[in-house]
């Protein structure tokens, strides 16, 4: 497969704390993160997650209809540039299987029906599928059952990465069953951290990705003693994504 022309174009940074997203040029911010707030918020580009791995760990399931978070999308939607809202889809990785009882292939249909429910409900942005799964061959399949839903060069994201971030090989493998299929297809990759990022075949097959490692990181080194760090503080997002761009092979990085 050729994969020249496929670079990362851009990186959101997660947060916690809703008001950093002035300092960045792509936020990435868990709708759990705005159902209580109260007002509006400055921000630029941003995607709107549902939360779906809190939830599901949580729940075992989503507490409230697709009506609500289609109501919170709307609610949002406002604010600064949403270019995306993440459909609300359902992990794979064992533990959250073990979580709700089910099957892959149970998660990849409630997936599917989430998403069409959620598109029922004309929000105005843009809702971005999620394809599941965990073997390689899972996401084919997750593919085809989507079906003409994905047009051609859809922005897709792939789930159940995020809990392999330390091994990358699993990841691209992943990724590279997808482009395989699908190479017209623009991947977003979920919560990945240091060692995946390092990898420069998982950044060229990534049209997005987005990661809160830097909240980990500082909070980590905290612990350890450096009472300057905080997870709290978007100064260590930045920092977090520049040490990223200077990594050895940041070639493959083209972040705008």
């Amino acid at each position: 497969m050729d994969l020249r022309g496929y670079i990362m174009r851009r990186f959101a940074v997660g947060l916690h704390m809703v008001n950093h997203a002035q300092h960045f040029d792509l936020a990435f911010i868990s709708v759990n993160r705005l159902r209580e707030r109260k007002s509006h918020f400055v921000v630029g580009d941003w995607i709107m997650d549902s939360g779906a791995f809190t939830t599901i760990a949580k729940h075992g399931d989503y507490p409230h209809p697709v009506s609500e978070y289609a109501a919170q999308i709307r609610r949002w939607k406002d604010c600064g540039n949403l270019l995306s809202a993440v459909s609300q889809d359902y992990m794979c990785e064992a533990h959250m299987l073990a979580r709700t009882g089910l099957t892959v292939a149970d998660h990849q249909r409630l997936t599917i029906e989430r998403y069409d429910a959620l598109l029922a409900e004309d929000t105005g942005v843009y809702l971005m599928p999620v394809l599941q799964g965990y073997a390689p061959q899972d996401y084919v399949a997750h593919l085809a059952a989507y079906g003409d839903r994905l047009a051609h060069g859809a922005w897709v994201g792939v789930g159940s990465v995020c809990k392999r971030n330390g091994d990358p090989r699993a990841i691209e493998s992943v990724l590279l069953a997808i482009k395989t299929e699908r190479p017209d297809l623009k991947l977003h990759g979920f919560g990945l951290k240091g060692t995946a990022l390092g990898s420069g075949l998982v950044c060229e097959l990534l049209e997005t990705a987005d990661s809160m490692a830097w909240s980990f990181t500082a909070r980590k080194a905290r612990h350890h003693g450096d009472r300057s760090r905080s997870g709290n503080d978007y100064r260590e997002a930045q920092r977090w994504v520049d040490s990223m761009l200077n990594r050895p092979r940041q070639a493959v990085w083209s972040f705008l």
